[in-house]
């Protein structure tokens, strides 16, 4: 039987993410745990970016976690966990924004984490260069920030973030190529240096 342990999403090769899912489908306890310890922090910071609210963030990530307790045991054998876990977060913050008719606010930078313990990420939060892009990045359109989070700082390829918002991948590349010149110019309105500086801080 396979040993979980402790497991962060960088571990999670194709075949232990088969077996987890498996797990999952028969509702294995220790499953869910795995899972959870290797995305909760990812998808507490997509959520907190994207909506530029902590409290909104966890809401969401509770339901998210609950959608996956009610979904377990209907998860196709071949499921990509990341991707499924971060459409239904993106869905559930849609739909809160749809609800309430909200403007976005910036009160949440690029950096914030939010898991259990300080990562190096929000040790680096402090910095005024992470501030800057953290500001630039909240000023954009929804769309552009949901795909720079998800390619740039979540890793997924262009093609799942693709799916995670309903999109072909033409369109999806498209959007990056916009997102990544809105912020450059976000940036360089506010004095900050430009996309080439971006690329030099590891997300």
């Amino acid at each position: 039987m396979t040993s979980w342990g402790v497991m962060t999403s960088v571990d999670l090769d194709r075949d232990l993410e088969l077996q987890l899912v498996s797990r999952l489908r028969e509702r294995d306890p220790k499953a869910f745990e795995a899972v959870h310890d290797a995305f909760n922090a990812r998808l507490f910071s997509f959520l907190a970016r994207l909506a530029n609210s902590r409290d909104v963030a966890e809401d969401l990530l509770e339901e998210t976690w609950l959608r996956l307790v009610a979904h377990a045991g209907r998860l196709q054998p071949d499921t990509r966990l990341g991707p499924w876990l971060f459409t239904v977060a993106r869905n559930l913050h849609t739909s809160f924004r749809r609800s309430r008719s909200i403007e976005d606010s910036g009160d949440v930078g690029l950096w914030s984490r939010g898991s259990p313990t300080p990562s190096p990420l929000e040790v680096a939060e402090a910095s005024e260069l992470e501030r800057r892009v953290g500001a630039a990045l909240a000023a954009l359109p929804t769309t552009y920030r949901e795909a720079l989070l998800l390619v740039a700082a979540e890793g997924l390829r262009p093609a799942e973030a693709a799916a995670v918002c309903g999109i072909s991948g033409q369109a999806m590349r498209q959007r990056l190529s916009r997102a990544r010149a809105a912020l450059d110019r976000q940036m360089t309105t506010t004095d900050a240096p430009g996309l080439s500086a971006l690329k030099e801080v590891t997300i």
